[in-house]
């Protein structure tokens, strides 16, 4: 583990010792309340600020030097948040005893459940130290753990006071007396926020106490004291946190897994795609080796599966090996397509899709919202409007038949593993029967929608689309899929515009808009009962 500069150990000492200082002379004002104790602490407002600076100035100046390790910067960083927490204890102490004078029946106060409480804030604060150079995560737990003892109180003194001011005429001391219980339930928040930065530390990477204990919860068989070591992987758009995990069980032995947690809805949905993926095709989707609900939210712990997504092996391996993947993924479509085919009609309603997401892409892209035009004699129609006639073809269109589809087939969904030669599936909570056209079009436009610049590298992202687009084709031709063009225009176009609401650079973001409005205006021309024979300019699409 990086050790701390000296100069951030010092100060973070003597800060600590600060912060003892002034909750020592609040437990005092609470066990004998008068005006000089109060004072005597705040007085002392500049001493923890100054510390708390010289701390973050220290960090600061560790973080700007080069070759700063990854440990080190993590280090620094939830350093920076302990003495910013350790500050903002030292300005609840005094706000608490400001709140406190101006009770003039200081009985209303109820000063002996406080001074209880403030002892167990010092205890909490005398470990921050220990915990921190030793890397403890069982003190930095007990130090979090405080906070759930102060909401307890606050809530007792809030049931309490409140009812008393239902039958008291002294209303003004009782909610000053309330704003002192407030006070003291945030600095169990501010523990907390400390915990999690020692935590943070031990782990490798930012973690909530709440989502610290889940992951512990998943891995059961590791030791209490030891913390598992996390590495980032993803932050999804709906709000799941993604990341690799290693830890060592009692046998000492490496567990590698991948953590994911967030809304249960989502985690319940992606663990019913992993399980509904092993009955019909085992071995493309990992193994789910735990899982657990808390309250509105859940987690998976899932099997870590060697490779590369897709997109680290378009943009930086080598051709010969970006070829052996592609051959192998349009091996695994067609198995999975022909093995999960189903006799049943599948309606992909992408212009459905598509309207639900426009108000989002409005809100990144407000200039994308158009009116009907008029030029002369020509009449151009309004994007929205566009969407709502192509909606009604659509809806006379569904495909023929259901395939088993990934539901969210971006570039970074699909890993290859070049030692076992084996293409697996992640992020399957939208797995169902469906349309394969809406694989299919999620697919090819992920590639076009990366903002990468380099020609070498988008004409490698245009070509890796068009062959997929090759592979959907011609199994669409031996499937009698007749309109399968006409459906993909409609797919492109949803997932063109629906995708730029992820695309920050205006100008990336208009060429995939006018390409949306480009595949609606080239599928509505298309004659009523002439769809079979639409067919799509792929090339122009995705080589700019």
């Amino acid at each position: 583990m990086a050790k701390l500069p000296r100069a951030i150990e010092e100060n973070l000492h003597f800060l600590c010792a600060e912060i003892d200082g002034q909750l020592a002379g609040l437990e005092a004002y609470f066990r004998v309340p008068g005006q000089a104790a109060a004072q005597k602490v705040l007085l002392r407002a500049g001493y923890s600020y100054n510390l708390a600076a010289k701390v973050n100035k220290a960090s600061t100046q560790g973080l700007s030097r080069k070759k700063v390790s990854h440990e080190m910067q993590n280090l620094l960083r939830n350093v920076e948040l302990v003495a910013s927490n350790l500050d903002l204890i030292s300005r609840l102490t005094r706000r608490s005893l400001t709140h406190a004078e101006d009770v003039k029946r200081k009985e209303c106060i109820r000063p002996d459940a406080y001074a209880k409480v403030v002892a167990q804030v010092r205890t909490s604060l005398k470990l921050i130290q220990p915990a921190l150079s030793q890397a403890d995560s069982k003190s930095a737990v007990r130090i979090g753990q405080t906070s759930e003892k102060l909401d307890d109180l606050y809530d007792r003194m809030f049931r309490t006071l409140t009812a008393d001011m239902r039958k008291s005429k002294h209303t003004a001391d009782l909610a000053n007396s309330l704003l002192v219980a407030n006070e003291m339930r945030r600095m169990g928040d501010a523990l907390q926020a400390i915990s999690e930065a020692i935590l943070s530390v031990n782990i490798g990477q930012s973690v909530q106490f709440e989502r610290y204990f889940t992951l512990k919860s998943l891995l059961p068989d590791t030791r209490e004291d030891d913390a598992p070591e996390l590495e980032p992987l993803a932050e999804t758009r709906s709000g799941s946190a993604i990341s690799s995990v290693r830890s060592r069980n009692s046998s000492g032995e490496t567990v590698n897994a991948v953590f994911k947690d967030g809304e249960l809805r989502k985690v319940r949905q992606e663990r019913a795609g992993v399980k509904s993926w092993h009955s019909i095709y085992p071995g493309l989707a990992p193994k789910i080796l735990s899982y657990e609900k808390r309250g509105q939210s859940a987690a998976l712990l899932i099997e870590h599966l060697p490779g590369y997504t897709f997109e680290q092996l378009v943009l930086n391996e080598s051709e010969d090996l970006l070829a052996e993947a592609q051959k192998k993924l349009a091996k695994t479509l067609r198995d999975v397509w022909r093995s999960t085919r189903m006799e049943e009609p599948a309606e992909m309603s992408s212009m459905r899709q598509l309207s639900r997401r426009l108000p989002e892409v409005y809100r990144v892209h407000p200039e994308f919202r158009t009116a009907p035009q008029r030029l002369g004699a020509l009449r151009l129609s309004g994007f929205e409007d566009l969407i709502r006639t192509a909606g009604t073809r659509e809806a006379r269109l569904g495909a023929p038949f259901s395939v088993h589809i990934h539901g969210d087939f971006n570039l970074d969904n699909v890993i290859y593993d070049p030692i076992e030669k084996a293409v697996h599936f992640i992020d399957l909570h939208r797995s169902r029967y469906m349309d394969y056209v809406q694989d299919v079009s999620v697919f090819m436009v992920s590639n076009y929608r990366l903002q990468i610049q380099d020609i070498p590298v988008r004409r490698r992202l245009a070509k890796v689309a068009c062959d997929v687009h090759k592979v959907a084709a011609k199994f669409a031709r031996s499937q009698k899929d007749e309109t399968f063009e006409y459906r993909l225009a409609l797919g492109l176009a949803r997932s063109f515009a629906s995708s730029t609401r992820f695309v920050f650079d205006k100008s990336h973001a208009r060429r995939m808009f006018i390409r949306s409005r480009f595949l609606l205006e080239q599928a509505l021309n298309c004659p009523e009962g002439r769809e079979a024979r639409f067919k799509l300019p792929i090339t122009e699409l995705f080589f700019d």
